[in-house]
């Protein structure tokens, strides 16, 4: 099972999880010290055990509908195309929720009242409220998931952040080039919709466990667990994955951008501080030396001609199999008294 499948079982077991809390949540709040206006009356311990069997079923169905949602926005569908099919999904999502109700109360209860009759009894107005906002809730808190980084919003609920702690990791710095030629040429509306382009295809280094830190401009800077990064070389092969796949999809940006874009990259690795920052505006910064050498390695590209640059201290951690590295010595990084060793990267063809 790849990276990407993980991740999506993963999306479906939180919403499984979820829903059979929320349904756990809605069965002790009624169930216990409460009168319900409608025909059915479910005892606590019947409640509870609806609870279980049907909350990893709905939140199957609607985990599976959050990984059809974000693989369709990776596909730049138009935001008023994803929000109304939330909303469809939304709607049928309870209808179905209120069918299987009534199947399940007519077999195992006999209830002999209409389909309308039930789904429109006393009181069950709330309870759709109430499914309605838990799936709305759900929802924005998988995008502030997403904001932050897969597994960041639990880290900073648990205050794992909080205090700045050390962190052996691989940082990559990854530059558009000739992106000022690209503004002026496109103008900048059509150039930012090629930054989303680009971003987007960027997705594609989830299945080298890449963490993406940050976006800033033109630049996006990805950071891997030192282990996580080395593991079957995946900082190297996510470089090499992204480009295949922005080549991949050559015919659309000529098209449509009348370029290719093509991204230099800078890796090394070292012990870095995490920790949360910000009072008003939460962020999970990274801080320390092995972030400043990455950036300045990276910026030595052009100047060495190489699309991807790493350390001696990050080469010597990695498997050379599949991978070709070239010796550039030496060479000074503004800012840093020591010289450091850097080699350029090329991809054998028999990987």
């Amino acid at each position: 099972m790849n990276i990407r499948t993980k991740r999506r079982w993963k999306i479906i077991r939180n919403y499984m999880i979820s829903w059979t809390l929320a349904f756990l949540f809605l069965a002790i709040i009624r169930g216990v010290g409460t009168i319900e206006l409608g025909s059915i009356n479910f005892e606590l311990k019947e409640a509870l055990i609806i609870s279980f069997t049907f909350g990893p079923f709905f939140g199957a169905i609607s985990g599976y509908v959050q990984n059809m949602t974000e693989k369709r926005y990776n596909q730049r569908v138009s935001v008023y195309r994803l929000i109304g099919f939330r909303l469809l999904y939304a709607v049928l999502f309870l209808f179905f929720l209120v069918f299987m109700a009534y199947i399940m109360v007519t077999q195992l209860f006999g209830e002999a009242q209409g389909f309308m009759a039930f789904a429109f009894e006393p009181g069950i107005i709330p309870i759709y409220f109430y499914i309605l906002t838990i799936d709305i809730f759900m929802l924005i808190l998988r995008q502030v998931n997403l904001m932050l980084g897969e597994n960041n919003l639990w880290k900073l609920l648990q205050g794992k952040f909080y205090t700045p702690r050390e962190e052996d990791r691989i940082f990559m710095f990854l530059d558009l080039q000739s992106s000022t030629e690209h503004a002026e040429t496109l103008g900048h509306i059509l150039y930012s919709q090629l930054i989303q382009d680009c971003f987007n295809d960027l997705g594609v280094v989830v299945e080298n466990e890449a963490e993406i830190y940050q976006y800033v401009g033109d630049e996006v800077i990805l950071t891997w667990e030192l282990k996580k990064g080395l593991r079957h070389q995946n900082c190297l092969n996510a470089y090499f994955n992204f480009k295949h796949r922005i080549n991949k999809r050559k015919t659309h940006y000529q098209t449509k951008y009348n370029c290719l874009p093509f991204f230099k990259a800078g890796m090394h690795s070292g012990k870095i501080t995490v920790t949360e920052v910000g009072k008003y505006k939460k962020e999970i910064a990274y801080h320390g030396d092995t972030i400043n050498t990455t950036s300045r390695i990276q910026g030595q590209c052009n100047a060495l001609q190489q699309e991807l640059l790493v350390s001696q201290q990050l080469k010597d951690q990695l498997n050379p199999i599949g991978f070709e590295f070239n010796d550039l010595g030496s060479i000074p990084l503004r800012g840093k008294e020591k010289e450091v060793v850097v080699y350029g990267v090329l991809q054998t063809p028999s990987n």
